[in-house]
């Protein structure tokens, strides 16, 4: 299973930010990102639980790399549109899952939708959005080497 890199500062992935998520993402093989994460007490909302927002960042970013499976670094999906479904509280200080695919593609646009997953495999949260399709060097001043965009060993 190929690893996605993680950055040092982005609250969803970033490796240095320590009050981030530290996500890890994943491409198993299967059309779909994996990411792998678990939340700390700085991402509670109600006690015990995640926050939502936190939720819906953890799915933006699934979502949005899912572009990587096809593209790898050479396309990079900003959010147009995100629509998110809570259905379950999802607990802290629990090895999740969050699940990503596309489900449909343009030139310029990409559509993607997923979930996150409990320990059991019951269906926390989904989401659906819509993508813009970038370059990394049209992004805002983006640099690998300062950003530490790098796959980082398990």
């Amino acid at each position: 299973m190929n690893k996605q890199p993680n950055s040092r500062m982005c609250f969803i992935c970033g490796v240095k930010n320590i009050a981030g998520v530290h996500v890890r993402f994943y491409e198993p093989g299967d059309g779909t990102v994996q990411a792998r994460f678990s939340g700390q007490e700085v991402h509670q909302g109600y006690p015990g639980r995640f926050h939502g927002g936190v939720l819906a960042g953890i799915l933006d970013e699934t979502l949005g790399r899912a572009i990587r499976l096809e593209h790898g670094d050479d396309v990079w999906g900003v959010t147009a549109e995100l629509t998110i479904r809570y259905r379950q509280p999802v607990p802290l200080e629990t090895e999740l899952e969050a699940v990503g695919r596309i489900t449909a593609e343009r030139s310029r646009l990409f559509e993607a939708s997923g979930e996150v997953l409990l320990p059991d495999g019951t269906v926390a949260v989904e989401a659906s959005g819509k993508f813009v399709k970038l370059l990394p060097e049209v992004l805002a001043e983006f640099d690998p080497a300062a950003e530490e965009w790098q796959v980082i060993p398990d």
